[in-house]
């Protein structure tokens, strides 16, 4: 019984080394496991909901794909390779990837099926949710200059912030379309835009890399941006030293068109409105005046002229100099023609004289218009408090 047990077993072990030998002579080469050369230098690199695999075949002459696979193994594509004497280098775009980190596996293959061991490298995907968080980079300042330019002033970006550059569209002081790109300076950063057209916006988007080594660039939409510029040349004439169209050959006058003066301005027989205050040397001045030697008291008088204005936000200014008792205001108004005091409320806006007799000052005040329209400036006052006088030596328009 005993031999027999002893037989039984030595059956069985050369069974379980005949199974052994067939599955060295399957998978071993001279009695080892063969494994093909491995990628080297494997990296993934970020994208836009897709992903670079890239690495090198720098030995084994023998591969002849390789895989790559991610989702958990669920998901891989496979790439044909045919290798040279040299160094190789292998790449793939892996699609229709999810937003977030994503690891993948890379092995590769011989002809015989033999398979390597596995490299794995990570990285993010970016998608929408990435793509709704950007803005364009902001603009501290943009003016216009001496010499025709506008001068963006972009404000400071943090170096983590993936800006890579800002694409600007304008229109230059031809008519002429142009289109150009600024390379991103983290701080200090200025862009000059020649021959601007003045009282134009320009256009412009931002362009964002996610990493450093990311195969895609993400850009913002297109946003306007308006370029401060004094439009006083463009949207009004006449605007200092003034010109008159009557003149009594000693002080007093009219304004010259288009300017359009109130009857109760013109109290000084038959003049008022112009004066030409010879001994400031300085030209003709916009001018109120009431009490002295019986001049009449004025009543809601109006200096004023009409434009067409485009869209936008506006600054209108004034120098002056004031012995006025009562309030002087400078208004800008809707239509053809400005309010009365009482009706100031329902100005686009206005700025109010300095309280203060003998005084020299710049007045402005800000208005804005949602759409082209027709828009009246100029200056509104009641002088009834004994006498008064006020003079006006130029005005401007600024769009901002």
């Amino acid at each position: 019984m005993q031999k027999a047990f002893i037989i039984l077993a030595m059956l069985a072990l050369l069974a379980a080394c005949s199974k052994m030998d067939d599955y060295r002579d399957k998978y071993m080469s001279n009695g080892s496991i063969v494994y093909p050369g491995k990628m080297d230098s494997v990296r993934a690199f970020s994208g836009k909901s897709r992903a670079q695999i890239w690495g090198l075949f720098t030995s084994d002459p023998k591969i002849t794909k390789f895989k790559v696979f991610w989702n958990s193994r669920q998901d891989s594509t496979e790439v044909a390779v045919v290798r040279t004497t040299g160094v190789d280098t292998a790449s793939v775009i892996i699609p229709s990837l999810p937003e977030g980190l994503m690891s993948f596996e890379v092995r590769t293959y011989d002809a015989h099926g033999n398979i390597s061991i596995p490299v794995t490298a990570t990285a993010n995907i970016y998608g929408e949710l990435y793509q709704s968080a950007l803005s364009n980079r902001a603009i501290a300042n943009a003016e216009m200059q001496d010499d025709g330019a506008a001068l963006i002033t972009w404000a400071d970006v943090s170096s983590d912030a993936g800006t890579v550059s800002m694409r600007i569209k304008y229109t230059d002081s031809n008519g002429a379309a142009r289109d150009t790109v600024f390379a991103s300076v983290l701080t200090d950063m200025k862009s000059r835009l020649p021959n601007f057209k003045k009282g134009a916006v320009i256009s412009y988007q931002t362009a964002y890399l996610p990493n450093a080594t990311a195969i895609d660039t993400f850009y913002t939409a297109y946003e306007t941006h308006p370029v401060k510029a004094d439009v006083t040349s463009l949207y009004l004439q006449n605007t200092g030293p003034f010109l008159r169209a009557t003149y009594d050959g000693g002080r007093w006058g009219t304004l010259a068109a288009p300017w359009v003066t109130t009857a109760n301005v013109v109290n000084h027989s038959g003049y008022g409105g112009y004066a030409s205050e010879t001994w400031l040397n300085a030209g003709g001045f916009l001018v109120m005046e009431s009490g002295w030697s019986g001049t009449a008291n004025i009543v809601n008088g109006k200096i004023s002229q009409t434009t067409t204005l485009p869209a936008g936000n506006y600054i209108f200014q004034t120098a002056l100099y004031t012995e006025a008792l009562d309030p002087v205001y400078i208004v800008a108004a809707a239509g053809s023609s400005l309010p009365d005091v009482s009706g100031l409320g329902n100005a686009l806006g206005y700025g109010t004289f300095p309280a203060s007799r003998y005084v020299s000052a710049n007045v402005e005040f800000r208005f804005t218009l949602d759409k082209e329209e027709e828009v009246t400036l100029g200056f509104v006052a009641t002088m009834t408090s004994g006498n008064q006088y006020w003079r006006v030596g130029s005005v401007k328009l600024i769009k901002n």
